[in-house]
């Protein structure tokens, strides 16, 4: 089995609001496109944080909302996600939030085959969770994770499958480490491999 690597491209877009995270570094070492919300009355960002994102160059921007009403971000948020998505209509949209009102929202997402998930911190994004991944058992959380936040789109055939697992690396693995991945799947149940075909059994 010959595996393509392809890299994913996600789109990160933080509730500053909500979460002022202090490590955006770690997303340096994969193609991340990141966009911070920041409220009306926010008129103070850490140095860390822009210079986090000045070595991102032009993958990071900055959307300032222009009013102070309830849910005003939330929106802005949910608006630049329609566009971006429509755009890139292969991407894997991250909302980091605590909010969850954003819920119900990425629930009807993933029935249109949107890939969204919210995590509520940059750690708990599905390839940096695999990145940092030492045992089999904390990489099969994160292969999890990502395949339930696909919704509609999850892979097929065992074939995609492998390289869906592969573009969560930041190395490329071998063949046999792939099919290991994919058989602990199927033992712990999260999925049924049939001639070749998949289906999932993930928690919601």
């Amino acid at each position: 089995m010959n595996t393509v690597r392809v890299m994913q491209v996600n789109f990160v877009l933080i509730d500053y609001e909500n979460v002022q995270p202090r490590n955006l570094e770690v997303l340096s070492k994969h193609p991340f496109k990141v966009i911070v919300f920041v409220g009306a009355t926010q008129s103070k960002i850490p140095f860390d944080l822009v210079e986090a994102m000045q070595r991102l160059g032009d993958n990071a921007q900055y959307v300032k909302i222009a009013g102070s009403g309830k849910n005003a971000l939330d929106f802005h948020l949910t608006y630049y996600l329609g566009q971006f998505s429509v755009q890139n209509p292969d991407a894997y949209f991250h909302i980091i939030s605590k909010d969850t009102g954003f819920d119900s929202l990425i629930k009807h997402l993933k029935t249109q085959g949107i890939r969204v998930q919210r995590e509520k911190d940059l750690a708990e994004i599905p390839v940096l969770r695999m990145s940092a991944a030492k045992s089999n058992e904390d990489k099969i959380a994160a292969i999890v994770k990502n395949l339930a936040g696909r919704g509609q789109s999850r892979p097929r055939k065992t074939k995609t499958l492998a390289n869906t697992i592969n573009s969560l690396f930041t190395e490329q693995i071998s063949d046999a480490d792939l099919m290991s991945l994919i058989n602990l799947l199927q033992k712990q149940n999260y999925i049924v491999v049939k001639e070749g075909n998949v289906s999932y059994k993930l928690p919601h």
